[in-house]
């Protein structure tokens, strides 16, 4: 396999022109896109949210891969093979050649967190005289929506003490449990996750004016001018994990609880608002509400009244026994697949 990595000029990926090169054709594959993207005027995708991927298929033997991402890790498959890691790359015009004549999948995931900023993608170009494909969606999605424990904050670190750089390396989502279950329902999914934040209180009580539900409709969670419709996005499952955040400190003076009860009691009732707003959006869809020790005895009981409203669509699940070895005792890859365990038996429980 031989790679030509190229110098992509600014003027290319801000341009809605084709690529240059001769050997490219001049549209871009049609794309399968998981987690939620702004399409620019130049017909670029700029992505935030974790766990964002793009897919394509082709019949050719060769394919151009265009965008650009200062910060983020990422990944590059063609036909499930990894090709191609990238760190921090900046702006990327690389060609993947000798691949046979025959059916291709590529796929560009995103690895990192990126609270601010993300990337933009421009698009896979096949070579000339190759049958562009269409899209191929899967039949199932499944969402996701959550803290730093559904990022994957640090999952791969082999150690708890890091740097803020230790963390945004070390962060693998397509490794946290999300992806992990909807792989074992060969599902398209969306993660929409933010460190540190919760239901109603962030952590130790930052940004006081935002939320994960604030951020969630954001189709960028930098970006709020621009906000999502979900058209065409159905999701099976939705499965959400907040709460740490809310609990994990005490409240504070100055903060709008008084005390512990009056959080947990806001806490309640914007969480089943939260999960009303998705149920009515999404009529089909089946909720699994995760909570850990600290906070279950809410999430059963916000479960138990959303079974009175939306009989047999949600279920409430406890994780416990986790090792915590990540960045700043956050999950490992270990308790990832634990967690993608316990979801994946519920989900067969529904």
């Amino acid at each position: 396999m031989r790679f030509l990595l190229c110098v992509t000029a600014l003027a290319l990926l801000g341009a809605t022109a084709p690529p240059a090169s001769p050997a490219a054709s001049p549209l871009p594959l049609p794309l399968n896109v998981g987690g939620r993207v702004i399409k620019e005027a130049d017909g670029s995708l700029s992505f935030g949210w974790p766990g964002t991927y793009f897919e394509g298929r082709f019949r050719g033997r060769a394919v151009r891969v265009v965008f650009d991402a200062p910060a983020e890790h990422l990944r590059l498959f063609v036909d499930g093979a990894l090709k191609r890691t990238f760190v921090k790359p900046g702006k990327v015009d690389l060609i993947v050649d000798n691949l046979g004549s025959g059916e291709h999948d590529v796929r560009l995931e995103k690895l990192t967190e990126s609270q601010t900023g993300g990337g933009r993608f421009i698009g896979f170009y096949p070579a000339k005289g190759s049958i562009t494909l269409p899209a191929k969606p899967r039949a199932r999605q499944i969402e996701f929506i959550g803290d730093s424990y559904t990022v994957g904050y640090g999952n791969t670190s082999a150690k708890r003490a890091c740097t803020a750089d230790e963390i945004h390396d070390t962060t693998d989502t397509q490794q946290a449990f999300g992806p992990l279950v909807a792989r074992h329902f060969d599902a398209d999914y969306r993660i929409n996750a933010y460190s540190g934040f919760g239901i109603v209180r962030n952590y130790n009580g930052s940004s006081p004016d935002l939320s994960l539900p604030i951020l969630y409709p954001r189709l960028k969670p930098d970006d709020p001018a621009h906000e999502t419709d979900d058209v065409g996005w159905n999701p099976w499952i939705i499965v959400i994990n907040l709460g740490t955040n809310d609990f994990s400190t005490p409240v504070k003076a100055g903060e709008r609880w008084a005390d512990q009860d009056e959080l947990k009691a806001a806490y309640r009732t914007r969480y089943l608002a939260f999960v009303r707003e998705l149920g009515s959006r999404h009529k089909l869809a089946r909720f699994i509400l995760m909570g850990s020790d600290t906070f279950f005895a809410e999430i059963e009981t916000i479960a138990a009244a959303l079974r009175t409203e939306m009989p047999d669509r949600v279920q409430a699940i406890r994780f416990r026994g986790l090792d915590l070895a990540g960045c700043d005792w956050h999950p490992s890859i270990a308790d990832d697949r634990l967690m993608a365990g316990l979801i994946q038996q519920t989900i067969g429980s529904f």
